[in-house]
This record gives C-alpha cells, structure tokens and sequence, in this order.
C-alpha cells in the first residue's frame, strides 16, 4: 500500500473508489466501509484508497497512533492511504472545496463510502446529503454505511476507549473485530528485569490508548513473526514511588534478538493479574514466574 500525506496532490490516482473517515482503531463498523470500497475498486479497475486524518479532527485522544491505523488499514488491501493532516488551515474549507479540490481533483473518485455519521468542511457542515447533492454533478457513486450496532450499542471507538480503559477488553476486541493492541518502540530500560532474571522490552507507544495497570498474556508480533509473552504495565510500585511515570515492558518467551529501536506489536490475549507492591524482591520474583506458567496455561486454552 502507497501511503501519501498530500490529499491535494492530483495524479493520485487514475480513477478511485475512496473510503473517508479517521477511522481510529479501524474497528468493525470501519473495516465494513473499507473492505467494501476495496472489492468495489477491484472489480471495477479502480484504485482503492483511504482517506483518513492526523490528528484527530474532534482533538480525541487516539485510539491507535497513526502508525498502527495504517497497518491495519493496509493489512484490508487498500491500494493507497492518504494522510491528510487536520490543521486550521484543512479545518477551514468549505465542505464543497473538500469536494470539488480533493475528492474530484486530487483523487478523481468515481465512487465515494462513508458512514452515515461521517462530518466534514468548515464547522462540520458538510455530511452524506451534501456529498450526494454533489455526485450527478462529479459524477461519482455514492454509498453511506448506516452505524452497526452490537447487542444494541453502537460500535464507536469512543465506546472502544472507554471500555479499554475500563479493562474489559473482550468486550472492545469484539467491537474492534480483533485484539486490543498496542504498537510502539522498544526503548532502552534501566535493566531491572533483566537483573531479576526476566529480560523485558521497554515499549514506547505511539499516542495509542493503553490498558489498565496488571500483568497481561500477549502475543507480540515482530517483522511480520509472531511470539508469546507477557507484559507488565505499572509504575513498579515494589521499587519506585507511586508518583513514578508509567511503564510497559514485555517479556517475549524464548527470544533472544537485540531489537532496540524496532517498532512491536502487543495484542492482549488475557489478564493474568492486577499490579501490586511486594514486600521484598524475592517475593516478586516467585510472582513472576507465577504469571510466566498462568501465561503458558492461558496460551495452551487459546
């Protein structure tokens, strides 16, 4: 997939089928929208591209980083993803210069998907009728997805925030349609858990959401390979204050790569236990290696 921050650029495309949305976390409602745009262009000869924005147009904090949408979105088959970076200038055109200098001009859309709810133009005021009265004169298709709804709420990422910070993450990865993850860098530590016997990778996440403090069986996806692990968000009470910054660290099994700097992927598999302060290091040691063989069990299940 192409990636390009310039949505004014013309020559983008030949002709496209264009998906439009922020589409944090690109969860279920998201995927229904892309994936539909993709087999249209597909089968009509057309580029496939996403639209999507940086930041987040209403000032949320991000469900994903930029980064980690774009995986996602790649990993849909989306020929090109356009970035188009929300600042006041952008924040100010019309609803029908985005029209007209973007989706006809730039991306040369012949078929246009969005989701019902989908605002955009100076103070909002464009939306899908807007984007309809405009077809028969572009001459584009238009599609509006209505909003999905599971057991009766609807599928949103500010619902997926608040249930990822709430901890009740099977109940967001089911709105998501895959697990909660995180994507970041492995940063250099203090070596703690390497002096305990336990060698982690300090993760630097990229504006994601992230989950509550504990102990977390994770699958951990590196250059396209697939581990198991586990990982520890918290504040290191046993060593640090409790005012210490938070951090996240993942002990990948039976890996012995040097990988600082490299970007990794942390999907949460299943909680193992709440983050607590031990009365001496031995006693979080033994705790340890208890979640490494709960871990292992929760593995050997899933």
């Amino acid at each position: 997939m192409r990636v390009t921050r310039d949505p004014y650029h013309p020559g983008i495309a030949r002709r496209s089928v264009v998906a439009i949305g922020v589409f944090d976390g690109v969860h279920r409602a998201h995927r229904v929208i892309i994936s539909s745009a993709v087999a249209f262009a597909r089968r009509t000869g057309a580029t496939s591209v996403v639209l999507t924005f940086w930041p987040h147009p209403q000032g949320q904090q991000s469900l994903y980083s930029l980064e980690h949408r774009i995986r996602i979105i790649a990993e849909l088959g989306a020929d090109v993803c356009v970035v188009a970076r929300f600042d006041r200038r952008f924040a100010r055109m019309a609803a029908a210069a985005f029209i007209k200098r973007i989706l006809v001009d730039a991306l040369r859309a012949s078929a246009v998907y969005v989701g019902e709810n989908f605002r955009f133009g100076k103070d909002a005021r464009g939306d899908s009728a807007l984007l309809q009265k405009y077809s028969a004169q572009f001459h584009y298709a238009l599609k509006i997805f209505r909003v999905l709804k599971s057991h009766r709420r609807i599928i949103s990422s500010t619902a997926i925030r608040r249930l990822i910070v709430e901890g009740k993450l099977y109940e967001a990865a089911s709105l998501l349609e895959h697990p909660v993850s995180i994507l970041g860098r492995v940063g250099r530590g203090d070596s703690l858990a390497t002096r305990l016997g336990f060698p982690t990778a300090n993760i630097d996440p990229q504006h994601d959401i992230v989950p509550p403090a504990g102990i977390y069986a994770v699958r951990i996806v590196w250059k396209g390979r697939q581990f198991k692990g586990v990982c520890y968000i918290g504040t290191r009470p046993t060593f640090k204050a409790r005012d210490a910054e938070r951090s996240i660290e993942v002990h990948i099994f039976d890996f012995r790569r040097r990988i600082y700097g490299q970007p990794l992927e942390i999907a949460f598999v299943k909680k193992i236990r709440n983050e607590r302060k031990f009365s001496s290091t031995p006693a979080l040691i033994k705790a340890i290696k208890k979640d490494i063989i709960s871990a292992k069990k929760i593995f050997s299940l899933h």
